[in-house]
């Protein structure tokens, strides 16, 4: 074991005799031999300089392909390559918001505050819901936070999720439940829809619909309302931020919560995260809100301030009366969003979902007129689609990489195998998205290369 101390070998005496020691071996007596590792044992390389172990773990992160910059970015599932104008980036960059913390002492967090309640204003319209938070981890944990609320409004324990949400925010929702003892039951798809009917339950917490769900199919609202109305539950929309460009509201379809992933709006791909977390409410659940609202006030001269309020965590108020843990909200990029949604306006945020959406039916009629290429379902998508294809997913998705594309995500991988989400074996499905920064040269070419790749 010498030969790992960073010491010379008469230090090491020195330690022994000063222990009343005469080897190594003796400083180790006491942990059993069955579990003490020999010297050498592991075959670990002798120890090397830091600029070479730089070099050697940039050689790792060099065969990672950028989606953003390397390829051309098909893929979707909740992440989008969408356009960050160089102001947000400058602005979001400034130190003042980079460094921003929790803001223990509001009154001298005044600018942070203000962008903040800028936030909460812009996702408020975006939802179409009165109130909205300072901003959660991600969607997944938004909608973990959207049901826990349900819970505690209707003191029932079923939650009816449509398997149009994400798989992986059903994941989370999943797990979420074993620590709680709710009860999820999951409404199945038929041609991309869900059937209410194949939630069979009498009454429920909440019912939960993707809006467009993870397959880019805009689903029918008005029978999710009724369904949730039906139940007694809450009316939970699981909704992409991006789509309010051009479809109703949540809250025009008379949502009780409205939750949604933010990261389109100024946030990179960035390999997953960190992402943000969109949650409004109706103005009967504000006291039920999790994390913290930051709110609009006078101060003693009359100017106006803001302030956090109505915060529903532990640490802040009894724990009895807590209807959330959640204890700091994602600011950095809920500020960026902000400044993204800032910069766009109602205007440039249509038109950002109008080419998004033309892009990606265009993209659908070439993709289906490919031999052996046919629609998985039938229904009127946003966009974002899947397609079935006559090679496993998988194989097309490698094989359109070496042409520069990223293809779009495996079903099979997003769902982890067997859904309800899908009928049949959805291993070679393929999930394909369109942003409005994709080309007319770029569709052709994934035309051009994915008829290549299912040859």
């Amino acid at each position: 074991m010498a030969d790992y101390l960073p010491h010379t070998d008469d230090e090491v005496e020195a330690m022994l005799a000063f222990l009343g020691l005469t080897s190594l071996d003796d400083l180790f007596a006491h942990i059993p031999a069955a579990v003490r590792l020999a010297a050498g044992a592991m075959g670990l390389p002798e120890g090397r300089s830091e600029p070479d172990v730089a070099d050697e773990f940039a050689q790792f992160t060099r065969a990672n392909r950028a989606t953003a910059s390397q390829l051309v970015c098909f893929a979707g599932g909740g992440a989008y390559d969408h356009e960050v104008p160089s102001v947000v980036r400058a602005l979001a960059s400034r130190s003042e918001f980079v460094t921003a913390y929790t803001p223990y002492q509001p009154e001298v967090a005044q600018g942070v505050l203000q962008a903040l309640f800028e936030y909460q204003t812009l996702v408020s319209r975006l939802s179409g819901l009165p109130v909205a938070n300072a901003s959660l981890y991600d969607g997944a944990t938004a909608l973990v936070e959207a049901l826990n609320l349900a819970g505690g409004a209707t003191h029932r324990s079923t939650m009816v999720v449509s398997a149009g949400v994400h798989p992986h925010w059903r994941a989370v929702v999943r797990t979420f439940a074993r620590g709680t003892g709710h009860r999820v039951v999951e409404a199945p798809l038929v041609d991309g829809v869900t059937d209410w009917s194949g939630a069979d339950v009498d009454e429920a917490a909440a019912v939960v619909v993707a809006y467009p769900n993870y397959l880019g199919v805009i689903e029918d609202m008005a029978a999710a309302r009724a369904n949730a109305t039906r139940l007694g539950g809450l009316f939970v929309v699981a909704g992409d931020p991006v789509a309010a460009g051009v479809l109703r509201t949540a809250g025009g379809w008379g949502a009780d919560v409205f939750v949604g992933e933010g990261q389109p709006f100024g946030t990179a791909l960035s390999f997953g995260g960190p992402y943000l977390g969109l949650f409004a409410v109706a103005s009967e659940h504000v006291r039920r809100l999790p994390g913290r609202i930051v709110g609009e006030t006078v101060d003693t001269n009359g100017r106006r301030a803001f302030v956090t309020t109505l915060r529903a965590r532990e640490q802040d108020i009894r724990r009895e009366k807590a209807t959330s843990n959640v204890c700091t909200n994602q600011t950095l990029m809920a500020v960026t969003a902000a400044i993204q949604l800032g910069w766009l306006g109602t205007a440039g945020l249509r038109q950002v979902a109008v080419a998004s959406a033309t892009g990606a039916h265009a993209l659908f009629d070439a993709l289906t007129a490919v031999e052996g290429v046919t629609p998985l379902v039938t229904a009127p998508f946003f966009r974002e689609f899947a397609i079935r294809l006559p090679r496993p997913a998988d194989e097309v998705i490698a094989t359109m990489a070496s042409d520069g594309i990223l293809a779009g995500l495996s079903v099979a991988a997003l769902t982890g195998g067997p859904d309800l989400s899908v009928e049949g074996d959805p291993s070679n499905v393929l999930l394909v998205a369109v942003t409005e920064r994709r080309t007319q040269l770029e569709l052709d070419a994934y035309v051009d290369a994915l008829r290549k790749a299912v040859r």
